[in-house]
């Protein structure tokens, strides 16, 4: 099982739909997407910061931020299927189709993910991922990637998230990261890993 986190910030590019197009033409039950909360959750950083709402408020209206772009994917892909729990994700690959996460508040809480923007969907997906005993978790991001630096070195210059090393201590799981504009590159690396699992 493949979990896959498009970045928020591909929501300016014409690259989003080709990742879309791309997951569900070839990943049919074998991958869920997790969407970034893009210029939604910007838009709850700047007003907690205005008007001084605490934490725990912001963390819930940054998950909607996630399912707003979860319904967002889903249009602009209507193959896509939006499932809210690990259930529900494994139903739909099991219908051989392809997953986006709209994200549960209330399973997270109960997960105890911290209430901090330290934790973002980036951290989410690896939560998932190991919830979901997934084999490849890929971030794909608007920054460029340097190629070797580790993910500790990745989360100081803010290419992932504060927290993302905590969540990220998945067995057996490997991590890829890639640039919105590396498709080609992914492509390749999906279909071999697919072929090699055949």
């Amino acid at each position: 099982m493949w979990v896959i986190k498009l970045g928020g910030s591909l929501a300016d590019s014409p690259a989003l739909k080709c990742w879309l197009d791309f997951i569900t033409e070839y990943g049919k039950g074998k991958c869920v997407i997790v969407p970034g909360g893009g210029v939604f959750a910007d838009l709850v950083r700047q007003e907690q910061k205005r008007l001084d709402f605490n934490a725990k408020i912001a963390h819930a209206m940054a998950l909607k931020a996630m399912q707003q772009m979860a319904l967002m994917f889903e249009g602009l892909n209507r193959q896509l299927i939006m499932a809210d729990s690990t259930v529900k994700i494994r139903a739909v690959l099991q219908q051989d189709e392809v997953a986006v996460w709209s994200p549960d508040i209330t399973t997270l809480d109960r997960s105890c993910v911290p209430n901090s923007w330290d934790v973002t969907s980036d951290s989410l997906s690896a939560w998932l991922a190991s919830e979901l005993g997934a084999g490849q978790l890929v971030l794909v991001k608007s920054a460029d990637i340097p190629s070797s630096n580790t993910l500790a070195e990745l989360a100081d210059r803010n290419i992932v998230d504060k927290a993302f090393c905590q969540f990220f201590n998945i067995n057996n799981c490997e991590i890829k990261i890639y640039n919105r504009d590396h498709l080609d590159q992914f492509g390749t690396f999906f279909k071999q890993s697919y072929s090699d699992e055949r």
